[in-house]
């Protein structure tokens, strides 16, 4: 409250207001208020106002035409009555004793400019948002009790010298910095504004308090402040914005985007804040935290994913005009073209978030509980590409347990955040076999053995070995083919159960798409996902997705061979282990052969495989002593898929009968239903000396 009257700030008692600049304007607005009611007392009803009463509505229409009429009367009146006559000199006593004293108001009234005018506005918007007694009041003088907002056209009644309002619009300062905002339908003169709690927060207190969706970062040390990277940054964000600015920064997604951002703030002296809230405010929101930040002179950073959500730019149609710099974390260089064009500033890349920057955020995040798990920490590193911020997780929960921290802890840990979004284009699997029973030759048994000490020897090799420079830390990709029914599926889990990582099965019904890029899409997601999570990914039928490429006939055939072309380059860089498993070689793409580590290829079984085979794929709870399974092996020359369909089929006859125990027939009749379904010649003959077993089942078919 000013020192020079002792009426209260604002209708609603010990409402005090700090900042004594901020204080002088409230008592005027309220006491122009007071003495605009006495003058309508006298207009509406020719007496004077009773106490604490406002008067009643009048005919809006004769009351604005009559008002150059009533200037003169208006003039007399607040000379000659007592009430209006102590209000006025309370008014110009008021004007004649202000000064510019620091503070929040005289901070806003240097940055903006504002005359005594915009002043008065900006005024008349705050004790609308800290009085809520002054509703009525406004109402009354705008002869409408449902409006509780001030106008420009109220404004301009106030204030002694109208003409001077015409300066103030819709596109004045005030309102293109959001100090004050508007609703949705303009209305000109009689368009209601008000002022956010926010701002009217940050026009009458210095607290520094900080609103709820923002947190403030603090500016530390920066590693390398010479690197062209961090030079590039300063020479562009070290400037204080003219206009609105909307900055790019590039760069993957374990980048710790806030860290490196406030190593930036400490070179550029500039506050910074992040806006923690997703998806972003509505506009009337993010418009007052501009404001606020703008205010406060705060560079914004928005969360990671808000910017590349199609969503949430669908619905934020405009941005708010405050001269704030915006920055906006990108992983992928695609999502600026949906940005908006009038704020787009250059890009700025961030450095790249390698091996030896996760290796050294993980052992920061564990802290002394490191100590002797430096291969385990290197294992992690590679295998789990997470965001700085889930690291940090990570290091919290080892910090949180009771017991020492071991390699196989960290790695639970580290698989309990590490959560793929792959949505409905690939089903998880979960591993039901292990190598040890699988039935396949010694080569292709082999082979699968090195592919999982391979992967297991990854991260060594490559960043020991120095071979990841090389190879651009790929991973492996293995092919699987044969006939159908050889294994190759239930390789693909044996290997998934021994390196103890979740499988994906790609359905191939959701990643291809007939929409022209679509299909490229959907399988950067998958690929991008798989990486970051550390998971197995299984292609079956692989020829469809890896076919030829074939020469250029219609549009169909080039963006057919572009979708072949990405994959071949996509694989070139996939950093985890993908199987691919086909029955049809011959059509996949040469070029896409070359990127293969391993190629192994599924035989049918010979006879010594089927004897496993038969033994091994009725469960250990079924009674097979009546088998004959040397000959069963001998006999039928069937794929491993083959041999489980009948065994399946042969336990739900007998199931119906004899219980867990299967007879000879009952496996002989499954056989000749497998035989029929593949549509391979058989005979009675074809079962030697079971043939009298077998003989009813055709008897019954000829008939």
């Amino acid at each position: 409250m000013s020192a020079v009257s002792p009426l209260p700030v604002a209708f609603t008692p010990r409402l005090d207001v700090a900042d004594m600049l901020a204080a002088s304007w409230l008592t005027e607005i309220t006491l122009r208020l007071r003495r605009e009611i006495c003058w309508l007392w006298q207009l509406r009803i020719g007496s004077p106002a009773p106490v604490g009463a406002v008067p009643p509505p009048a005919n809006a229409t004769a009351e604005q035409l009559d008002l150059t009429r009533f200037a003169d009367d208006k003039r007399r009146f607040l000379d000659s009555d007592v009430t209006a006559h102590y209000l006025t000199e309370q008014i110009d006593a008021l004007r004649t004793a202000r000064r510019d004293t620091p503070g929040p108001w005289s901070a806003i009234v240097y940055r903006l400019a504002l005359d005594d005018c915009a002043q008065f506005v900006l005024a008349l918007g705050l004790l609308a948002r800290t009085d809520p007694a002054c509703g009525a009041i406004i109402g009354s003088c705008l002869n409408d009790m449902n409006r509780t907002l001030p106008t420009l056209a109220l404004a301009q009644r106030l204030y002694d010298d109208p003409a001077a309002l015409l300066r103030i619009d819709m596109g004045h300062v005030l309102f293109r910095f959001g100090l004050l905002e508007t609703g949705a339908d303009p209305a000109g003169w009689h368009q209601s504004f008000e002022m956010s709690s926010l701002i009217a927060h940050a026009c009458i207190s210095e607290d520094g308090c900080v609103p709820a969706e923002l947190r403030m970062l603090q500016a530390g040390p920066f590693v390398q402040a010479d690197s062209p990277a961090v030079c590039a940054a300063v020479s562009v964000l070290q400037g204080v914005p003219r206009t609105p600015q909307l900055v790019p920064l590039l760069g993957d997604i374990g980048c710790d985007v806030a860290e490196w951002l406030r190593g930036i703030a400490q070179l550029t002296g500039r506050p910074l804040v992040e806006l923690t809230q997703t998806p972003l405010p509505d506009t009337a929101r993010l418009t007052a935290l501009a404001a606020w930040c703008w205010l406060h002179d705060c560079d914004v950073l928005l969360p990671p994913t808000t910017m590349q959500d199609e969503h949430q730019h669908s619905r934020m149609t405009t941005w708010p005009t405050a001269p704030v710099r915006w920055l906006a974390p990108l992983s992928d260089p695609q999502a600026m073209r949906r940005l908006p064009v009038e704020l787009l500033q250059t890009p700025l890349q961030l450095p790249h978030t390698g091996f030896t920057a996760r290796v050294t955020r993980l052992q920061r995040a564990l802290g002394p509980l490191a100590d002797g798990l430096d291969e385990a920490i290197e294992e992690m590193a590679r295998r789990f590409r997470v965001p700085a911020a889930v690291i940090d997780a990570i290091g919290a929960a080892a910090d949180a347990l009771d017991a020492p921290l071991t390699a196989e802890t960290l790695h639970t840990l580290c698989r309990a955040r590490a959560h793929p979004d792959l949505g409905s284009l690939a089903q998880p699997v979960t591993p039901r076999f292990t190598l040890d029973e699988l039935v396949l030759p010694p080569a292709q048994m082999l082979q699968l053995t090195e592919i999982t000490g391979a992967m297991r020897a990854l991260t060594w090799v490559h960043y020991h070995f120095g071979t990841a420079r090389a190879w651009n830390d790929a991973g492996l990709s293995v092919l699987f083919c044969g006939p159908p029914g050889t294994g190759k599926t239930m390789a693909a889990e044996a290997i998934a159960h021994d390196l103890e990582l979740p499988m994906f099965r790609i359905d191939l019904s959701q990643v291809v798409n007939k929409y022209i890029g679509e299909t490229e899409k959907n399988l950067k997601r998958v690929f991008d996902a798989a990486e970051d999570s550390d998971c197995l990914m299984f292609f079956d039928e692989a020829d469809a997705l890896f076919g030829k490429r074939t020469g250029v006939k219609d549009a169909h055939d080039r963006f057919a061979n572009i979708e072949i072309s990405y994959l071949l380059e996509r694989m070139e860089r996939f950093k985890g282990i993908a199987v691919l498993a086909t029955n049809r070689r011959k059509d996949l793409d040469e070029a896409f052969l070359r990127r293969l580590r391993y190629l192994i290829e599924f035989p049918l079984p010979g006879e010594a495989e089927r004897v496993r085979l038969w033994r091994y794929v009725f469960p250990q709870a079924v009674d097979i002593s009546e088998l004959d399974i040397d000959y069963l092996a001998r006999q039928f020359p069937l794929a491993g898929g083959h041999i489980r369909s009948i065994a399946f089929n042969a336990c739900l006859q007998a199931g119906r009968y004899s219980g867990p125990r299967i007879a000879m027939p009952t496996v002989l009749f499954a056989v000749k239903r497998e035989l029929d379904k593949l549509n391979r010649p058989n005979s009675p003959e074809s079962f030697g000396a079971y043939r009298e077993l077998i003989l009813p089942l055709y008897d019954e078919a000829r008939r």
